[in-house]
């Protein structure tokens, strides 16, 4: 088989490869866009061929692909534009990453995984760089599903103990390394045993959910976290908040509680559900410990109960 018709099956080849495929020259344009990668994106190879349109295929504006990245030996943005990547041992043998892509004529977005690597002439000149694609979406999703359970409790679909621990920890060290301020809420639903044992378990069980929901509410920035802290207390991490701000959101948190107006007539201080606050909110230093600010708002809170409940407190350093 002569040089040529070497080169003619290989990309006949490549052409009905079972795995989504497409190729770009030097110049990176596309030179080959494989059956499956048709099936795959829903783009026809009559309409990127001979073009740099590749990207529709993928995404809703214009942008790089991987292939692009490697042609252009832009390795360092590959971080900033795919959730994941890594190198192979020696950077000429390819690159992997993972994204979602919008796919916008296939109308779906999926999860694809991505192997891309150059082709190299004799002379160790670039003449080609390929890249496969493998569809994970419903392997990413059930991944997430299993990190929901993972994170979230089961009752109230809150923040669960150990996402409140991690959250905590990790805005901690980063106050700490801003000198930003932090702010915690140990929230309590006050004479909660008193309601169980006056409208039974599942009434307690919706009456936790109710109150998770206005805890969520009050949540109203992207890093603020709400949890179920253990049994009726629940807790609120606020990066990034002064003792004011503090204050501002455990007071609405305390009204929407009472708002809700849920009969508690096993309560000894009110005819209704209502919550009792503890807040601390400091700027962290590095001697301070999770356990250390746990325990701040805790002995707030503790003063809120001795103090009648139904209130918020916000500690104060002997």
């Amino acid at each position: 088989m002569d040089q040529q018709s070497e080169h003619q099956f290989a990309i006949r080849l490549m052409e009905h490869l079972v795995v989504p495929t497409f190729v770009l020259d030097p110049q990176g344009t596309v030179i080959i866009w494989n059956k499956a990668c048709e099936r795959l994106s829903g783009v026809s190879a009559d309409e990127v061929l001979g073009t740099q349109d590749h990207w529709k295929a993928f995404y809703d504006g214009p942008r790089v692909c991987l292939a692009d990245l490697v042609l252009q030996s832009k390795l360092d943005e590959i971080q900033e534009l795919y959730a994941e990547s890594a190198l192979q041992c020696d950077t000429y043998d390819g690159v992997r990453a993972e994204n979602w892509c919008i796919m916008p004529r296939a109308a779906k977005r999926l999860y694809l995984a991505i192997n891309c690597g150059p082709i190299f002439d004799d002379d160790g000149n670039v003449i080609a760089v390929v890249e496969t694609l493998r569809d994970m979406t419903e392997q990413k999703r059930a991944e997430q599903a299993l990190q929901s359970l993972a994170n979230k409790d089961g009752l109230t679909g809150l923040a669960n103990r150990r996402s409140f621990d991690m959250k905590l920890e990790a805005d901690l060290l980063h106050a700490v390394r801003e000198q930003e301020s932090l702010s915690l809420l140990l929230c309590d639903v006050d004479h909660f045993k008193q309601y169980n044992d006056t409208y039974g378990h599942q009434k307690g069980d919706e009456c936790l959910k109710e109150v998770a929901q206005a805890l969520e509410k009050q949540a109203l920035r992207a890093n603020d976290l709400a949890a179920r802290y253990g049994g009726e207390e629940f807790a609120m991490i606020i990066p990034s908040s002064g003792p004011d701000g503090a204050l501002r959101v455990a007071e609405r948190l305390k009204e929407t509680v009472f708002d809700l107006n849920l009969e508690h007539r096993g309560s000894c201080t009110t005819d209704r559900v209502t919550m009792s606050v503890g807040a601390v909110s400091l700027f962290p230093n590095p001697e301070t410990q999770a356990g250390g600010l746990i325990a701040m708002a805790d002995q707030a809170l503790y003063q809120a109960k001795q103090m009648g409940r139904n209130r918020v407190c916000i500690y104060e350093a002997p």
